[in-house]
């Protein structure tokens, strides 16, 4: 699906004023514009009911990727002891991933007859208990089995959401990474550490939003920079720290005074970094090579709303898209996830699909409905973990006849007979699944890092909550007894179970403690790092954190003419959106909220300064 048909002109009258409803799940006012009812129509869905961070939250909600568990597989002939994303006690039949998507069981033995005297979630959620999950996805990968939904892996550990990554740990949505830890939404880096949305680096560690930096460290929003420590908003520089230009030969010697490897030394050029940081000029918004549209880390988009984090590919005519990547995307709404796709709606963790709708993990799929997990699959409604079928309710075959004079009478059945979740909210056809359906608690999943919530917040809106297990561990080295300094740290520290600074007194999902592994050890000393104080879970948050919500705020340019109007920045550049001396006029949707420190500038006016 490399290129897009000619788009299908709504019938729907795009001059009809758009409408404030009420989400039935948090309650607060959303818009359905114009747009969205063509949308709506073209795919014969009624509006949603659920406001669009809402849906998100559903969706996400049904999300595991870095909770990982033992669980013995329950194949016929098999005990093996798996490492699986579902617990130990979830209510489902765990097969090895190999013998999953071998033909040693056929899915069609599970399905069942629609019964229009009961409510189509109940029957779904029945479905899912009984049929087989695989225990994790990788595929092609080799030594790097606590790792999930990976392709291509060799030597990886803990690592969640990529693609060819080599002796890489500790790292989420990341791609052709080598010799790397601790990374998030990463690619083709090397020998780095601790990035966030970096691309193209060497050798750099303790940075966000940049792109083809090397011999680096603590950078913000540069690119093509060599050599450069503590900088923000540098573009092709050599020999900076903290944004002042050195020679070769004083930057060789004054870095001396910036060791990593010292932990005491790393802390306070952290606090020193995080507070120059706030000195200069923000992007309102990370969109490049686009058109006509609104969010965040977007490339290559056009007439697009509210869409954030995509990965290079075109994303057209599309609303509320999260993480599309791999191939285009268009006139979607409401994704999680997806690459490859036209006309889907309310789905999650999907490739190269068209008119899906309600559905999570379709991979190459059309005509998919209310469906999970199923593959290479063409008409299907109702269906989970079917591969190459098509024409099937439930798991059970039909003619193409039977199937089209069904497909309808369901939809009527679905509306006719809601189902009504534990907190009275009501899900008719068109709405995602409800989330008891989930095989996740809300603190195992994505949601968790997109929304967090505490367990009673999570409980009063209808999701579960798994509590930490109860650790067989001893504790034999606390963090503040670690070594200051990598050196002085001996192969015996990989025989330690280390306490994490944290202690559990986070909401990070903190396991409390933590081990090194060999690899692991000879990249810090090879780096000349300091050890780590916190736990994989907490230094995974902690990344998170330093990435914008998915959600947009109305806000005002900060530029005020000759500096920002919290008086710290001082302009250097020329601005043609105002006159010299006038504050600038710019409005614009940005994911930095009001409350925020950061000063916000429009393109125009951080162009000036910073590109």
């Amino acid at each position: 699906m490399t290129s897009f048909p000619r788009r299908r002109e709504s019938r729907y009258n795009k001059n009809v004023a758009s409408e404030t409803k009420t989400c039935q799940n948090c309650h607060d006012p959303f818009t359905i514009e114009p747009d969205d009812f063509a949308f709506y129509e073209k795919i014969d869905v009624p509006p949603p009911t659920f406001c669009p961070e809402c849906r998100l939250q559903r969706q996400t909600a049904f999300r595991n990727v870095r909770s990982l568990y033992h669980r013995a597989c329950e194949a016929p002939g098999h005990s093996e002891n798996l490492i699986s994303m579902f617990a130990p006690d979830a209510d489902i039949v765990v097969y090895d991933q190999k013998y999953w998507w071998s033909d040693a069981w056929n899915p069609l033995d599970y399905g069942k007859s629609y019964d229009f005297s009961q409510n189509f979630f109940v029957q779904f959620k029945e479905l899912m208990s009984k049929i087989p999950w695989p225990n994790v996805v990788s595929t092609n990968s080799t030594n790097s089995d606590y790792c999930n939904s990976v392709l291509n892996h060799k030597n990886c550990y803990l690592v969640f959401s990529g693609i060819d990554n080599e002796n890489c740990g500790y790292a989420e949505q990341v791609d052709l990474n080598k010799d790397s830890y601790d990374l998030k939404k990463a690619f083709r880096n090397e020998l780095c550490y601790e990035l966030v949305n970096c691309n193209e680096c060497y050798a750099t560690s303790f940075s966000a939003f940049s792109t083809a930096c090397v011999n680096s460290a603590f950078l913000y929003d540069c690119r093509g920079c060599t050599n450069c420590f503590g900088c923000v908003g540098l573009r092709n520089k050599s020999y900076y720290i903290f944004n002042r230009q050195y020679t070769k030969e004083e930057y060789l010697k004054k870095i001396g005074e910036y060791g990593l490897g010292s932990y005491q030394a790393l802390s306070a050029t952290k606090a020193k970094f995080d507070e120059m940081r706030l000195a200069y000029p923000y992007r309102h918004a990370r969109i490049f090579y686009s058109s006509r549209s609104t969010g965040d880390v977007l490339t290559h988009a056009k007439n697009c709303h509210s869409c954030f984090d995509s990965l290079g590919e075109a994303v057209e005519d599309s609303r509320y898209i999260y993480h599309p990547y791999g191939k285009p995307v268009r006139d979607c709404q409401s994704v999680f996830t997806l690459s490859g796709g036209e006309r889907c709606y309310e789905v999650i963790s999907c490739r190269m699909c068209s008119d899906i709708i309600c559905a999570k993990k379709i991979w190459t799929g059309h005509r998919v409905k209310y469906s999970y997990n199923c593959h290479n699959c063409n008409n299907i409604f109702g269906c989970v973990g079917l591969r190459d079928k098509s024409y099937c309710i439930f798991n059970r075959q039909y003619t193409k006849e039977e199937y089209e004079s069904m497909e309808p009478k369901i939809i009527v059945h679905m509306n006719a007979m809601p189902y009504t979740d534990a907190i009275g909210r009501v899900y008719r056809y068109g709405e995602f699944f409800p989330v008891e359906l989930s095989q996740f608690s809300y603190n195992e999943t994505v949601a968790q890092e997109y929304m967090p919530l505490i367990k009673d917040e999570a409980e009063k809106l209808g999701f579960t909550w798994r509590d930490p297990d109860t650790k067989n561990y001893r504790v034999t080295k606390n963090a503040e007894g670690l070594p200051d300094h990598i050196r002085d740290v001996t192969d015996s520290i990989l025989e330690e179970t280390i306490g994490c600074a944290h202690e559990g007194n986070c909401n990070d999902n903190c396991t409390t403690a933590f081990k090194l592994i060999p690899p692991e050890l000879q990249f810090y000393r090879k780096m000349n790092l300091a050890l780590p104080r916190l736990c994989p879970n907490c230094r995974h948050f902690e990344r998170l954190r330093k990435r914008n919500p998915a959600k947009l705020w109305h806000r005002s340019c900060h530029c005020a003419g000759e500096k920002s109007e919290n008086g710290v920045y001082t302009n250097t550049g020329t601005h043609p959106s105002h006159a010299k001396g006038e504050p600038c006029p710019n409005e614009f949707e940005t994911s930095y909220a009001p409350d925020r420190p950061e000063i916000v500038y429009c393109e125009s006016c951080y162009n000036a300064e910073i590109a």
